[in-house]
């Protein structure tokens, strides 16, 4: 892997997922408590042997730099390694990244620079563990241009994805992004598809003739998906690669966290009883950046009946449980749960302080919120809108930035808690 430059695609502005990226890119959003999305895919380049990376970010990143800055600092410039981040900087034109390729246009002074024989470009939030080296060997072993990550998924699903044709020998001979109706069946197959997962092996010569040729087009939207990859197929050796899974589940486990939904399902897939998405692996560690926090407490008072307690969740350093009662959650450090309050199926950021009698039920807390006493969320749906909180199809409730709550407190009027 030492002839590999990695580059991490962490741009995006995530629409999808506001509020949670109203003051920070999607890569930083926390994930499982003590991660941010970013940290998976930067887990599996360290387990893979890669130690050239670079970070392409763009939308509101002070709190990625920081993250990468102070998490990620552990190669050694002395043996050629080195994590960078690459902000926008205008080198080849005045606009900010126009799409995927662009962005790794933009910054082509950057790969000759460091010469590499091969370039793996990956997107910074999916979630999902995965060896690059085997896929390198692939790609060699081929004689590819191009080596495209793939996944099985249902057909009824491809519409969320670029979707591939593949032969008998692994070459792909179409490649379209979210087909639909009659050209998504020529690319199906007994009602599975293989979709691309955003993982692209370029032989790094190739990728620069690619990306000078695609920055010329005035017709192209400089994006991998849309735009390159369905012109090479036609003339170059584009080759599928299918996910081996390092997860070591019988289903294999790749998750695009773009919508709140999906996000949400990905972090209760931690808090199972046998989590589908593995954790505590010690053969494939997941790092990020450790703040110093005293453990985590659970407070039991016998006098007066109070009792902390979290069943089935993931509990960060520095929470205090303290009387209240934690169900399928996932608390990020330094969260507070005073007593006989209720956190159920809800996923708190760092800071987050639930006052006394308080019920949360299907929430995603940000960060330094204070949940006032008495206060019951994603029980009364429409109410919660009327809150100011965003509210999914499927019932989740955002409570975002610390703001929301002081500006609408005064016009809440408290529900009663429906159980069920």
């Amino acid at each position: 892997m030492e002839k590999v430059l990695a580059i991490l695609l962490a741009g995006g502005a995530g629409e999808r997922l506001y509020p949670l990226t109203r003051d920070r890119a999607k890569p930083a959003v926390p994930f499982g408590g003590v991660y941010r999305i970013i940290d998976i895919t930067l887990s599996n380049c360290v387990n893979s042997g890669l130690r050239k990376i670079l970070i392409l970010t763009q939308y509101k990143s002070l709190s990625l730099n920081r993250h990468i800055r102070f998490g990620w600092n552990i190669f050694s410039r002395e043996l050629g390694e080195f994590i960078e981040i690459l902000p926008p900087m205008q080198r080849v034109g005045e606009h900010w990244y126009l799409g995927t390729a662009d962005a790794v246009y933009q910054n082509i002074y950057s790969i000759l620079v460091e010469a590499p024989e091969y370039v793996l470009v990956l997107a910074a939030d999916h979630v999902y563990k995965m060896n690059y080296a085997p896929m390198l060997e692939q790609h060699q072993r081929t004689g590819a241009d191009v080596t495209v990550g793939t996944i099985r998924q249902p057909a009824e699903e491809a519409d969320r994805f670029g979707v591939v044709k593949v032969d008998s020998d692994g070459r792909i001979t179409g490649f379209v992004e979210k087909p639909h109706g009659n050209l998504l069946d020529s690319f199906q197959q007994k009602g599975m598809v293989h979709a691309s997962m955003g993982i692209y092996l370029f032989t790094a010569s190739h990728l620069i003739s690619i990306l000078r040729r695609d920055a010329q087009n005035v017709k192209s939207g400089h994006d991998f998906g849309r735009d390159i990859l369905p012109a090479l197929v036609k003339e170059s050796q584009v080759y599928s690669y299918d996910f081996v899974d390092e997860n070591r589940k019988e289903a294999l486990y790749w998750r695009d966290v773009g919508t709140l939904d999906a996000y949400y399902e990905a972090n209760m897939d931690l808090v199972a009883v046998s989590p589908i998405f593995n954790l505590y692996d010690r053969d494939w560690p997941i790092r990020t950046l450790q703040d110093q926090n005293p453990p985590a407490k659970f407070v039991f008072a016998q006098q007066d009946g109070r009792m902390g307690v979290a069943l089935d969740s993931i509990v960060s350093h520095g929470c205090i449980v303290s009387g209240g009662r934690v169900v399928q959650s996932v608390l990020s450090p330094g969260v507070r749960i005073r007593s006989y309050s209720e956190v159920d199926r809800s996923i708190l950021f760092s800071g987050v302080d639930v006052g006394r009698h308080s019920r949360l039920r299907k929430c995603i807390v940000d960060r330094e919120v204070q949940i006032p006493e008495n206060i019951y969320i994603g029980y009364d749906l429409e109410q919660d809108r009327a809150r100011g909180f965003t509210v999914t199809e499927s019932g989740l409730v955002v409570v975002g930035h610390p703001g929301v709550l002081e500006e609408k407190l005064d016009d809440w009027e408290l529900p009663v808690p429906k159980r069920n």
